[in-house]
């Protein structure tokens, strides 16, 4: 079982992709790849450390060509960070990954609007 998250970027936009000028989607692209970086890297800083594996292996996958990221663990063997972050019964969570989000969510915005300005200068 994978635990991940999802930056969108495309999804968000009322307006034709295909009516964008390239320069917008790539700006778009850059902003969903650094929001995405942000994720991984504060989760890699505050996942627990038992052996190190989770916070070596948490990573990016990139969807519709940049405009979509999937933040999280994809190999079976980190298979027990859905119980770091959610907890159990005999354990209480440890979220590293959802916190990630939520910390780089009020930042989202402002970082797609800031690479759209760039190009559009």
């Amino acid at each position: 079982m994978a635990v991940t998250v999802r930056i969108l970027g495309a999804d968000r936009l009322q307006v034709d992709l295909d009516q964008l000028d390239e320069t917008v989607i790539t700006a778009l692209k850059k902003g969903v790849k650094e929001a995405a970086e942000a994720v991984r890297d504060d989760t890699k800083q505050t996942v627990a450390r038992n052996t190190g594996h989770l916070q070596e292996n948490v990573d990016i996958r990139y969807e519709q060509e940049g405009l979509t990221a999937e933040i999280g663990w994809f190999d079976d063997q980190s298979y027990y960070a859905t119980f770091l972050e959610n907890g159990t019964r005999s354990r209480p969570a440890q979220p590293a990954l959802g916190p990630a989000l939520e910390r780089e969510r009020g930042r989202y915005r402002a970082r797609l609007t800031d690479e759209v300005k760039r190009v559009l200068r």
